[in-house]
């Protein structure tokens, strides 16, 4: 064996890549030293591009398969190398493998909540989260724009950048769309179309694509999503006095049970203070109890009072029956009255409308 052999002997002739994380996007074939022989083979396997590099210039790029190394598939290098009439020698070239698989699984979400337009609850504020994956379409421009001359390059050294593209493009798409907020929810499908869209322009000049944006979650705030759920139980209900007295009731029930401000008693006075809050707002939905079933309301614009007879009400009473029981000794000017509109049980003297029924 002469010594030109021994040396050919120990030149690579077989150059590939064996993947080994997940996470890599870019391995740089690199030995010290190492030359390449005159029909090596290179070996680039499914989901990946070989880049030849010559003194920081992008050269050949080889898609999957087995290529021998002459200066026929390598012509830009031989060209930069000035080989005219091809060549025999070892020679040296740098070779940065990318991979082409798609990367999925990335997490986005906005850090601040989104303003938009709502037809019928106006401005909101909104917060959108989702997965997006990503891969590299042109390896030349990666090489050249992201992954430099490093020796390797990961998914995680690029997914912060790309996550603000996405948070910034999807906040942008929220803010444009007149997509009524209830409705958002079926359209997540297009929004997310809408977001890969407009962020194809910036991320091409970086040989990257998306191939997929998912809108997993559209949040609203609480005090919004609250309102909402208000909303859909008065719905269900479809009576408003009906949804006051529920409310009601539940206040009662929610009192009684914290015995430490007052038990069963707190419970009457908060079920009594609400029903006649609410009677003022509901257009007469609550009334107070009326002893012996149930009794029609009175008629409109007719002056009607409830009277305190023990521990429950009596009534309603118009005027003339009113002074009858003034007759007949059961009404005084120290019992307590109620009607329509008052915020609270008073003595009848107080009442201007029955103050004369006394003879003051």
């Amino acid at each position: 064996m002469t010594l030109r052999d021994l040396i050919q002997g120990e030149l690579i002739d077989v150059v590939e890549w064996l993947e080994t994380s997940n996470d890599a996007m870019v391995w740089r074939f690199d030995r010290p030293d190492g030359e390449l022989k005159n029909g090596a083979q290179l070996i680039v396997r499914p989901g990946q591009l070989a880049v030849f590099v010559d003194r920081g210039t992008i050269a050949d790029v080889f898609r999957p398969g087995q290529h021998e190394l002459t200066t026929n598939n390598l012509p830009l290098l031989s060209k930069l190398r000035g080989w005219k009439y091809g060549f025999q020698s070892p020679f040296k070239a740098e070779v940065v493998f990318v991979s082409t698989r798609q990367f999925t699984g990335n997490k986005w979400g906005t850090k601040s909540p989104v303003m938009m337009r709502d037809p019928q609850l106006g401005a909101v504020r909104l917060r959108a989260y989702g997965t997006y994956s990503a891969r590299v379409i042109d390896a030349a421009a990666f090489v050249r724009e992201l992954a430099g001359a490093n020796p390797d390059y990961t998914m995680s050294e690029i997914r912060d950048q790309l996550r603000d593209l996405v948070v910034a493009r999807m906040s942008e798409v929220l803010g444009e769309r007149s997509i009524p907020l209830l409705e958002l929810a079926a359209n997540y499908s297009t929004l997310g179309e809408l977001g890969v869209a407009k962020l194809a322009p910036e991320l091409a000049k970086f040989g990257v694509q998306l191939t997929q944006l998912v809108v997993e979650n559209i949040a609203l705030p609480d005090e919004v999503a609250a309102t909402l759920d208000q909303r859909t139980r008065i719905s269900l209900i479809g009576d408003v006095a009906a949804y006051a007295q529920l409310q009601a009731a539940d206040a009662v029930r929610d009192a009684a049970r914290n015995q430490g401000t007052g038990g069963a008693g707190a419970a009457v006075g908060v079920g009594l203070g609400i029903a006649q809050q609410l009677s003022a707002t509901t257009a007469g939905a609550m009334r107070p109890p009326v002893t012996g079933g149930v009794t029609p309301p009175p008629i409109p614009h007719a002056l009607a009072f409830f009277v305190a007879a023990g521990e429950k009400p009596e009534g309603p009473y118009d005027l003339a029956a009113l002074a009858q029981r003034v007759n007949a000794g059961s009404f005084k000017a120290e019992t307590l009255v109620w009607r329509e509109g008052m915020p609270a049980w008073v003595a009848a003297s107080q009442v201007a409308e029955l103050a004369g029924l006394f003879g003051r």
